[in-house]
């Protein structure tokens, strides 16, 4: 049985090579209907980006908490500047997770014709860099998970550049997370409770400290343990409902680390992929087969998202 996540090479799918190409789009997807998520190297977030964006995120969390506060917007939902501790939990759990976040979203394209406005990026007065940096990695993280997705594409009988215009300027975003130090017996909270992602794909950055945990098929949960400078990159609820549960939407969790290193915050960088909101979700016909019948109802993305913002917390009826 798998003890850990399949790791999988962009630069073969990158490769003029058609056999490397399709051995990518092979593995790739096998990895995406057993398990859901893969170590994926060689995308295009490079080391020195990484680092940067690590110190001014840890800088940011290490602002008072009456600095950051000014940053928490009302009325938004979440959806763009700081959320505080314990505001978000997992889909059927009272608890909130043990961390605090930040939410960088889309700029789009002046041309790019969308029947939604996005909410403006949230500016840091105290750090001249941080969305500079911030908007960097985003861009660089869309890119990968637009070759992701036309893999996926290929995989599914579809054509290579299907999801392209649905992402390229989709209501994506960027989440460092801070988890603090864990100062207290925790009544029933973790730091982040088992839950599936309610986007298409999420690329992590690796995790400053391990607690990354997937749920197998038989139930075991297995440490997710990514080579150095991969990405972790896994499916998420919708695109499991927009392949008819082909691919695999799994339940992960960040479990809270043993006593003796209570002390280490973990910081952690999710762009969790989102389309554009009228992106239809409904199941593919190259799905669906007298053994995989339709299995969901038809959905756009804007409305599915918005059933679970309210389901975890972060919007009201």
């Amino acid at each position: 049985m798998m003890t850990n996540i399949p790791s999988v090479d962009l630069s073969d799918f990158l490769s003029e090579d058609p056999k490397r190409k399709q051995k990518f789009v092979q593995e790739i997807g096998d990895a995406y209907m057993e398990i859901g998520f893969a170590s994926v190297k060689n995308h295009f977030l490079d080391d020195n980006l990484q680092e940067r964006l690590y110190k001014e995120v840890k800088d940011f969390f290490a602002l008072p908490l009456e600095i950051k506060k000014k940053y928490e917007i009302e009325g938004l939902g979440g959806q763009r500047g700081y959320i505080s501790f314990g505001k978000e939990h997992a889909k059927g759990k009272k608890e909130g997770d043990l961390k605090e976040f930040w939410h960088f979203g889309q700029e789009p394209d002046k041309d790019a014709n969308l029947i939604e406005e996005y909410p403006k990026n949230v500016y840091v007065e105290e750090q001249p860099s941080f969305n500079e940096v911030g908007m960097e990695a985003y861009r660089q993280l869309e890119k990968t998970g637009i070759y992701i997705l036309r893999a996926l594409a290929l995989y599914m009988g579809l054509e290579e550049t299907y999801f392209d215009y649905w992402v390229s300027n989709g209501n994506s975003i960027l989440r460092p997370i801070h988890y603090p130090p864990i100062t207290k017996e925790p009544k029933g909270a973790v730091r982040a409770g088992a839950h599936g992602d309610i986007n298409l794909i999420t690329l992590l950055m690796g995790a400053s400290a391990g607690g990354l945990q997937v749920l197998r098929t038989d139930g075991v949960w297995i440490d997710a343990i990514p080579e150095p400078g991969n990405l972790v990159i896994n499916v998420g609820d919708m695109l499991e409902r927009h392949t008819n549960n082909k691919l695999r939407s799994t339940i992960h969790r960040v479990v809270n680390p043993p006593k003796d290193q209570w002390d280490t915050p973990r910081y952690s960088i999710p762009f969790f992929m989102h389309p554009r909101s009228e992106m239809k979700l409904n199941c593919l016909p190259q799905c669906i087969s007298e053994e995989q019948p339709k299995a969901f109802d038809d959905i756009t993305a804007g409305e599915f998202l918005h059933q679970r913002l309210v389901e975890i917390g972060l919007l009201k009826k």
